[in-house]
């Protein structure tokens, strides 16, 4: 736990050191297309090569495409719908894909900042549903929960505020975001009360590297991005300590996009704490994985 928290503390920390600005013409327009894109997340395909504590896997695979809803591209409200998708296959017999997770969302952005503003400050809500589209008894008959066919499902809020800077010394853009995650109880299965948090504190930045200006008309992505993200989980917990750190869920991501491929890069991730995987919630997991990532999906 305590190199986790050295990582986070370190990138916080130069997070932190340049977030101080620079007063510069020709620095380029943040669009809330791009502050949405950050905030929702990536596709990626993982590598068979995960070392930690998790399952053998061939593969993990985040398909995350966005659909925008807006009037104009320099409109300050927009709405994003995505339909979020998360498998893994199983080095095992027949190479299974067991229970995938279905993340459908509708988000909301509102720009509260000038469009022509670098600094801005943007405020969001989203609405989402997470199941396992399964709809086996929860537990077996041992009492152990039901990881093949057991139901899992919960609907949540989550309400933030969104702070992008950029540093004109180092062209780089940088966001900081922060957000309350609530799931009703009346909206999240009865089986899982006490075992699964229903109010969640989530704090992620990022920080990215853009190319040389000479090439931002022929280039929109960012060559190297870092992510770093936290997640409190508060109320009953497995019969957690208020303070326990095992209620805290850590992840860092380094992202490099070669010059010589258009829409995808390569990463490496650092994971640690509940598994994120529907109905695979009850396991706390200490991962290091690689895998190819993309800023955006096309079709």
């Amino acid at each position: 736990m305590k190199k986790y928290l050295a990582t986070l503390i370190f990138t916080v920390t130069y997070s932190v050191f340049c977030f101080g600005q620079e007063n510069n013409d020709t620095i380029p327009i943040i669009e809330l297309t791009t502050i949405a894109q950050v905030n929702q997340g990536n596709s990626y395909i993982t590598f068979p090569t995960d070392i930690g504590n998790i399952e053998p896997l061939w593969f993990e695979g985040n398909l995350m495409p966005n659909f925008y809803i807006r009037q104009s591209k320099n409109s300050r409200l927009m709405g994003v719908i995505t339909p979020q998708i998360i498998i893994r296959m199983y080095q095992e017999e027949s190479y299974p894909v067991r229970t995938p997770s279905y993340m459908p969302q509708i988000t909301v952005y509102y720009l509260l900042s000038s469009k022509t503003e670098v600094n801005s400050l943007s405020v969001f809500g989203k609405f989402a549903h997470h199941s396992n589209g399964q709809d086996g008894d929860f537990y077996l008959e041992n009492g152990e929960i039901n990881l093949k066919s057991g139901n899992f499902t919960t609907n949540y809020y989550e309400l933030g505020i969104i702070k992008t800077n950029y540093n004109a010394r180092f062209s780089a853009v940088q966001f900081l975001r922060t957000s309350l995650e609530i799931h009703p109880q009346s909206s999240t299965m009865e089986e899982m009360d006490g075992m699964y948090s229903l109010y969640r504190w989530n704090t992620l930045f990022s920080i990215f590297r853009l190319p040389p200006k000479s090439n931002q008309s022929n280039k929109k992505n960012a060559s190297i991005s870092i992510k770093g993200q936290a997640t409190w989980m508060f109320g009953e917990l497995n019969n957690l300590d208020g303070f326990s750190l095992d209620r805290l869920n850590l992840s860092f991501t380094f992202y490099y996009h070669p010059k010589f491929l258009e829409d995808i890069g390569l990463f490496a991730q650092i994971y640690h704490g509940m598994d994120y995987y529907n109905i695979y919630f009850n396991h706390q997991i200490d991962i290091i994985r690689f895998g190819i990532m993309t800023e955006k999906l096309r079709f």
